[in-house]
C-alpha cells in the first residue's frame, strides 16, 4: 500500500493513526488552545508557577489551564529559536502540524510562508480555518499529506521541524525525505521523547506511552544514526527532560488529566525516557 494523490495514507497503521487524530477532542489540547487561539499538540517546559493552585477554588481551573498553556508556548518558542536566520522570503514546513500552533508561531516571528502537513483531515481543516480567521491564510497553509512522501519540490524549504511527531514514522524514511526537501544549509529541528539506550530496552512506562498514543518511541541513538545517514548534521542538542517535569507535575494536578501523566513522570525520573531538542543542518 502506498500513498496516492487522493490519500496520504500508505499503510493500515497510518489509517489507525489518522483515525485516532480525526476523532481526538481531548480537553488538554482544546482547552489550552482556547486561552489565546493558538492550539498546540505538545507538552511544556520551564518552571511552573505553583501559585495557580492557590487562591479561590472557583477560578483554580482557569488559572491552571493558563499556566499549562504558558509552558507549552515556551516550548514552541524554544523550537522556533533554533530554526536559524529565517527571512520573510523563506519557506518552512511544520511536519505533523496538528491544529497548527507551531506554524502560527513561526509565521508571527519570521513573517515567512509556512506549510503544515498532517494525515488527519480534521486537523488540517481546523488549522486552515484558524489561518483564515487570523488573516494569514495567504502565507500559512495546511495540507493533507504524508510526511514521508510530501510531494513538495526538492530543496524547497529553508527549515523543517517536528514537534513530538517523529514517533509515528520510520526515521530512515523521514530523514531521507527531509534531506530531499531541505535546501543546502537548511535547518531541521525536532523536539521529541526518546528512550534512553543506556537504560536498555524501552521501560514499562515507555511501553504504556506507546500504547496510549498508538506510537513507537525511538531510541536516542536512532535519531543520530539516521540523521548521519541522511546528511543532517546536529549543531545543537539540548536535554529538556528536567525542564518538562514541572509541566507534567502541574498537569497531573489539573482537571485535564488523561491517565498517562504518571507514566511520563515515572519514565523521566527513572532515566528510561528523555525529552530532547535536536537541531541539525543539511549539508
Amino acid at each position: 500500500m502506498t500513498a496516492t494523490q487522493d490519500s496520504p495514507l500508505a499503510s493500515p497503521y497510518q489509517h489507525s493513526v489518522a483515525s485516532y487524530w480525526n476523532a481526538e477532542k481531548n480537553p488538554v489540547n482544546l482547552r489550552l488552545g482556547e486561552v489565546d487561539g493558538t492550539y498546540h499538540h505538545h507538552y511544556g517546559i520551564g518552571e511552573a508557577d505553583w501559585s495557580v493552585l492557590e487562591g479561590p477554588e472557583e477560578t483554580r481551573e482557569e488559572r491552571t489551564i493558563r499556566e499549562l498553556h504558558r509552558l507549552e508556548c515556551a516550548q514552541a518558542d524554544l523550537l522556533a529559536d533554533h530554526l536559524g536566520d529565517i527571512t520573510p522570503e523563506d519557506r518552512l514546513m511544520d511536519s505533523g502540524s496538528g491544529r497548527g500552533g507551531g506554524s502560527f508561531v513561526a509565521n508571527r516571528r519570521f513573517g515567512c510562508r509556512v506549510d503544515g502537513v498532517s494525515i488527519s483531515e480534521t486537523q488540517v481543516a481546523f488549522a486552515n480555518e484558524q489561518a483564515r480567521k487570523a488573516g494569514v491564510d495567504g502565507k500559512v497553509r495546511f495540507h493533507l499529506k504524508n510526511m514521508l512522501d510530501t510531494g513538495f519540490g526538492t530543496g524547497s524549504f529553508r527549515g523543517i521541524w517536528n514537534n513530538e511527531s517523529t514517533m509515528y514514522v520510520d526515521l530512515s524514511l523521514l530523514f531521507a525525505e527531509y534531506s530531499r526537501l531541505l535546501a543546502r544549509g537548511g535547518r531541521y529541528v525536532t523536539i521529541t521523547g526518546c528512550y534512553n539506550d543506556t537504560y536498555g530496552l524501552p521501560s514499562r512506562a515507555v511501553s504504556q506511552i506507546n500504547a496510549h498514543y498508538i506510537c513507537d518511541i525511538h531510541s536516542r541513538s536512532t535519531y543520530f544514526r539516521e540523521m548521519a545517514a541522511n546528511r543532517l548534521v546536529p549543531v545543537t542538542v539540548v536535554d529538556l527532560t528536567a525542564a518538562t517535569i514541572p509541566y507534567w507535575e502541574l498537569r497531573a494536578q489539573s482537571s485535564l488529566t488523561t491517565g498517562i501523566e504518571d507514566a511520563f513522570l515515572s519514565a523521566y525520573k527513572d532515566g528510561s525516557f528523555q525529552y530532547l531538542l535536536i537541531a541539525a543542518d543539511r549539508v
